[in-house]
């Protein structure tokens, strides 16, 4: 896992757990906000952070 992908999933538990923690204690629904920003940041991380060989380039078990 590189720095980038840390990162953003530091990012995605602690904007996820701010909304938790706000709405808990203010009662106030507009913290759910937070709890949908930190889902769609995981998600985007999932599909931005993806690693795929290059094409044309062998990757490690093709040079056994």
């Amino acid at each position: 896992m590189n720095g980038a992908l840390k990162a953003a999933w530091a990012l995605t538990v602690f904007v996820i757990v701010v909304g938790i923690v706000g709405w808990a204690t203010s009662g106030r629904a507009v913290f759910a906000v937070f709890i949908v920003l930190g889902v769609l940041t995981g998600v985007a991380a999932l599909f931005a952070f993806r690693t795929t060989p290059p094409v044309g380039r062998p990757t490690p078990e093709d040079r056994t």
